[in-house]
């Protein structure tokens, strides 16, 4: 790439410029901003655009000045006029945004698209992106592999990602899962936790891979030690059934935990289940509750259905009917069998709510239609006793 230096550059200039760039990066990355800003000041009086547009993140992201959007796009627009593809993409990320300036996504993809078209692998990946989800032009998947390709050949691990994803689902591309493998692996390999943990859910699956629960326990872990979410949650499962790994609730417990602080639904409902049951843990019930009640309110169907039973049998709380009925409704209504046989035998038995036994036996119904033995065991005593509905002994 050429670079406005105000005069002819030697190629022995070029490098020198970027390697006393770089040094402005790391020592921007160590907090050592006045002595980064001096050198970027020097090299931009030289005519080395590439430094103006490192002055113009300093602005964006307020690492040395105070945030200022404003002066971020003018600097990235001059630096962008002279060719610099990197201030290309990141006129097109504010323009995305509405940072500095008017969201514009049509904007976004012209300006990703100058930067792309020039070589930018973050820009062809961003590109992608627009491509995929129809943002400011119209969604076009065979368009978004075609530049996510572009970038993951660079080695950006974001575009090997989310070319990954494209060959597991079939979505622009042929689906092919020993190519979405191959893609997961080298994004993986640079440290991409998504990456890392859907490679994890390949070889725990065997898809595109030979089964190798080890090495889904391998790769979960290095994306939950990068504090993803739902890696955590199955390294947690992993501990606990002793697959791939040595049995250890404790280790179950300590993942998680962590997925379930944030805020991961399915580890707070088995969260609560290990306080409830004392396994990994001491066993303590109003922390049970405490975790159920994480779950249930962000809708997990089976915490509802738990939580129920514990203002039920007022355990870890005080009993409470009404609201037992409260939450074996919310889940009963999202389909969870358990929850609409109990919600059918409240019905039946007049428990926290008015007896209705036609009631009873709709709740029977669903949970019976889904073979949930139970209600269909009492919901054949309906019909045989004609409770709720007409008596039909064949029935």
């Amino acid at each position: 790439m050429a670079y406005d230096f105000g005069f002819e550059p030697t190629n022995d200039e070029t490098v020198k410029a970027e390697i006393r760039l770089r040094k402005a990066q790391r020592l921007l990355d160590e907090d050592k901003c006045d002595e980064a800003i001096e050198i970027l000041t020097e090299l931009i009086e030289l005519g080395y655009t590439p430094a103006l547009t490192e002055l113009g993140i300093c602005y964006l992201d307020g690492k040395y000045f105070k945030t200022d959007y404003f002066k971020a796009v003018k600097i990235f627009t001059e630096a962008a006029e002279k060719n610099d593809a990197r201030a290309k993409n990141v006129l097109g990320f504010c323009y995305s945004k509405g940072k500095g300036l008017e969201k514009n996504l049509a904007k976004a993809v012209e300006w990703y698209t100058k930067a792309a078209e020039q070589g930018h692998a973050g820009a062809q990946c961003n590109l992608g992106v627009c491509y995929y989800n129809g943002e400011g032009v119209e969604k076009n998947l065979s368009k978004a592999v075609e530049w996510y390709t572009k970038a993951a050949e660079q080695g950006l691990a974001q575009a090997q990602f989310n070319l990954g994803n494209c060959y597991y689902n079939g979505e622009g591309v042929e689906k092919d899962l020993s190519k979405a493998v191959e893609w997961y692996t080298k994004a993986a390999e640079q440290g991409h936790a998504g990456a890392q943990f859907n490679l994890g859910l390949c070889y725990e699956f065997g898809n595109g891979v030979e089964k190798n629960l080890s090495k889904a326990v391998e790769w979960y872990t290095k994306a939950a030690e990068q504090g993803h979410a739902q890696a955590q949650y199955n390294l947690g499962n992993c501990y606990y059934n002793g697959e791939g790994v040595k049995k250890d609730l404790t280790k179950a417990v300590e993942w998680y935990t962590k997925a379930a602080e944030q805020g991961y639904a399915s580890a707070q409902l088995n969260l609560g289940l290990c306080y409830e049951n004392g396994r990994g843990v001491e066993k303590n019930l109003s922390k049970a509750v405490e975790w159920y009640t994480k779950a249930a309110e962000q809708g997990h169907a089976g915490a509802q259905c738990n939580l129920g039973v514990c203002y039920y049998n007022g355990e870890g709380v005080e009993k409470n009917l009404s609201k037992a009925v409260e939450w074996y409704t919310k889940a009963a209504e999202q389909g969870l069998a358990q929850a609409q046989f109990n919600l059918g035998w409240y019905y039946e038995n007049g428990r926290g709510i008015e007896k209705n036994l036609s009631k009873a036996v709709e709740w029977y119904t669903k949970a019976a239609e889904q073979g949930y033995a139970r209600a269909q065991y009492n919901l054949g005593n309906c019909y045989s006793n004609g409770e709720g509905v007409e008596k039909n002994l064949a029935k």
